[in-house]
This record gives structure tokens, sequence and C-alpha cells, in this order.
């Protein structure tokens, strides 16, 4: 009877090695980019909406990866694809683009300006116009 290969006694060690380490990369840097770096990046004004599109950007770019990678993944011979898909790449060749496109990522990511230990305020310093500032400082009203 075959066993599981995660069941095996020798193997718990490595398995648990390896995936705290996949989890720790998998989060350290999509997370520090889509949610720490726009943070810090964007102005204030602006910081809520360009926040949500840049979550939004990295949850889409997770989607097509996963589907894109899902197809792109298939045998190129016709014969040997799973049900339902056409041929792809097979599986060398797709890991081998993936790798690819993980490296570009990281080396864009390094374009992203840096905070050098500026807080948000010292960066971005806002002009106050007149128009825009109610009348009194006690006035309860919200300029539209």
């Amino acid at each position: 009877m075959p066993t599981n290969i995660g069941s095996m006694k020798e193997n718990r060690i490595g398995f648990i090695t390896m995936y705290t380490l996949t989890f720790f990369f998998a989060n350290f840097g999509p997370n520090s980019t889509t949610f720490v770096v726009p943070a810090e990046i964007f102005p204030a004004r602006l910081r809520s909406t360009c926040h949500g599109i840049s979550a939004a950007a990295g949850k889409a770019g997770a989607i097509v990866g996963a589907f894109g990678f899902l197809y792109a993944a298939q045998s190129q011979d016709r014969t040997k694809t799973d049900a339902g898909y056409p041929p792809g790449i097979g599986v060398k060749n797709s890991s081998i683009m993936l790798g690819c496109i993980n490296f570009a990522g990281a080396l864009i990511t390094f374009l992203v300006p840096e905070s050098n230990g500026k807080s948000l305020e010292e960066m971005f310093v806002e002009k106050e116009d007149d128009e825009t500032m109610p009348a009194s400082s006690d006035s309860r009203t919200v300029p539209v």
C-alpha cells in the first residue's frame, strides 16, 4: 500500500521547514509591496484611493498568474493535456517564465521611491488654499 510522503516520520522536519520558508517568503515580498509601500509613497490626499488600486492590482495579478500558470503548464502534446485544456508550453517552460516574471518584479520594486526616514507629513507638505479652508476654525462644515 503506498504511503503519503508528507506523513512519513523522516520527512516531517523537512516539510515543516519548507512550509515555513515558503509561507514567510510568499508573504514577505508581496505584502510589503502591496500594503506597506503604498502607505509610504502616495500623497495624503490620494492615499486611500491609491492604496485600494494597489491592493486590487496585486489581487488581479495573483488571479491572472494562477489561471495563466494552469493553462501554460499543460503539456505541448495534445494527447497529454488535462481534459478541457488546450496544449501549453509545459511545466518546465512555464516555471522558467514565472521565474523571469518574478525577477522582473523584484527589479521593478527597487524603482519605488524610498521615504529616507522622513515622516509622511515631511514628505507631503500640502499647501493650504484659502478657498478650501473653512472661514473660521470652529466651523463644522466640510468644504466640498
